[in-house]
């Protein structure tokens, strides 16, 4: 039993690592990407996933047959694993924030 909605998660799961193995290490190129840009990224696709979710949760409360339970649950349960990792990641950033504010000069 295969779903077009988790194979899609999975290949873009796949992506994603192979987007990280490819990745240079940190200093290698240090202005080929802005951070900055890569942060508002990340929102920008935690929000896409959250509008996407409320979206098709609509859709499955008005009775439309092209969302189904599954599309569904899957879509919120992507949203809302998106949000928790936004949301570690900031921790990490206020952390080493912190952390540096800390250190003797």
């Amino acid at each position: 039993m295969t779903n077009p909605g988790i194979e899609q998660m999975v290949n873009q799961l796949r992506a994603v690592a192979a987007e990280a193995s490819h990745a240079p290490a940190m200093g290698e190129a240090a202005g080929s990407q802005d951070f900055v840009a890569l942060l508002k990224s990340a929102v920008d696709d935690v929000h896409t996933a959250q509008l996407d979710a409320k979206q098709l949760t609509e859709q499955f409360e008005m009775g439309d047959n092209s969302a189904s339970l599954q599309d569904v649950v899957m879509s919120l349960q992507k949203a809302s694993l998106s949000f928790q990792t936004m949301v570690q990641v900031r921790n990490k950033l206020v952390s080493a924030y912190q952390e540096i504010m800390n250190m003797p000069v």
